[in-house]
């Protein structure tokens, strides 16, 4: 079992300035905010999970007003009373206050037309970790345990997941989005979790789930609207080849994703191959999220079958992903017929074998040194 040392996200507000910070539940949102912004009283918390605290400011947002004190207010979970938005917004411009605004689901405000502030708070998001955040990093066990905190912490994770996905996944975010087939969505759940790191596909899904296309659709804006995956774009543009144009939709933790398939990847499988995968692009994820928030990742996939798993900002890097320990030169197919198609300034392949090489163009790189290389700036 590991420990975290620190999260990388780096957020300081000087007076008259606010930020959103989104993450889906138990990426460590409020156990990082408490750490640094709380301690000394710098900051006041209101946290609309406590029942007593919500129910005040549901019926009454204009307290926030009449209580304000000058200081940084911290709202934890400000979905559940969009109202307090108009309120913000009005301290904002009248009293330059500064709010630091949590969440861990848009869809309400979205819906319900909230006032965003209007560029007036910086959009940050909080992921599951990166293993530079953390000591005692073990792959294998992170592949099924995941990257939540408390999950990572666990000494019994299943346990931890099995109580995740029955009181959160299935049930609150059921409510919020106001289903009425709870088990419907559930065994959409699962069907969408075998199909992590695919391409999307609403009426294969919807078969599988006893659905419609249409409703299938529907909750895949519910995952992405509750922050719980996301959807990664093809690259589209051709010269000879011709490309896939559909997306590929993750889960926002391998762990979550592998629990709900009712996977348990061990190394050397398939299975393994594909969670590695996704866990790399995880770690691309939150390099975007504390350093590059402007950082394009797609995919490149052709008809007759090439494919290179990751690109990034306009061909500044293409990255290969592959679980062994050991390199063929198969492995390297994609990307030398990606390079034939286009101007790829560097070529990448993230596996595990022990030492960096070459061959060619293509750097051979292990995971842990790509992620180092990666956060120092020496990959794109």
């Amino acid at each position: 079992m590991g420990k975290i040392v620190k999260r990388l996200l780096a957020l300081d507000l000087k007076p008259g300035r606010s930020a959103f910070l989104w993450g889906p539940r138990r990426v460590g949102k409020s156990f990082w905010i408490r750490e640094h912004f709380l301690p000394g009283r710098r900051a006041r918390l209101i946290d609309l999970l406590q029942t007593d605290v919500f129910a005040e400011y549901a019926t009454r947002p204009a307290l926030l007003r009449e209580r304000w004190d000058g200081r940084l207010t911290v709202i934890d979970e400000v979905q559940r009373v969009p109202a307090l938005l108009d309120e913000v917004h009005w301290l904002i411009e009248n009293r330059r206050g500064s709010f630091l605004l949590t969440g861990s689901s848009a869809r309400k405000l979205r819906r319900g037309h909230a006032n965003l502030l209007a560029g007036r708070a910086v959009r940050h998001e909080l992921g599951p970790l990166s293993c530079l955040e953390t000591t005692g990093f073990d792959l294998e066990r992170v592949m099924t345990a995941g990257l939540l905190a408390p999950h990572f912490l666990s000494e019994s994770p299943e346990d931890d997941l099995r109580g995740y996905v029955a009181d959160y996944l299935r049930e609150e975010i059921a409510a919020e989005a106001a289903l009425r087939n709870i088990p419907a969505f559930a065994e959409f759940l699962r069907v969408a979790a075998i199909g992590n790191a695919e391409l999307l596909n609403f009426t294969n899904v919807g078969r599988e789930a006893g659905v419609s296309a249409k409703v299938v659709r529907g909750y895949y804006e519910i995952l992405e609207d509750t922050l719980l995956g996301f959807r990664l774009p093809p690259w589209t543009r051709a010269k000879s080849r011709r490309t896939i144009r559909t997306e590929k939709f993750y889960f926002f933790d391998v762990g979550v994703a592998n629990y709900l398939a009712r996977r348990k990847p061990l190394p050397g499988g398939a299975e393994f191959g594909k969670s590695f995968e996704h866990y790399i692009l995880l770690e691309l994820a939150n390099y975007r999220r504390y350093r590059r928030p402007d950082l394009e990742i797609r995919f490149w996939r052709t008809a007759s079958g090439y494919e290179v798993d990751f690109v990034l900002d306009d061909m500044r890097a293409a990255i290969e992903v592959k679980s062994g320990a050991r390199v063929h030169e198969g492995d390297l197919r994609g990307l030398h017929a990606l390079g034939e198609e286009h101007k790829v300034r560097r070529k990448v392949l993230v596996c595990q074998e022990r030492e960096p090489r070459r061959v060619g163009d293509i750097e051979i790189l292990p995971w842990r040194t790509f992620v180092d290389r990666l956060y120092g700036d020496d990959i794109v």
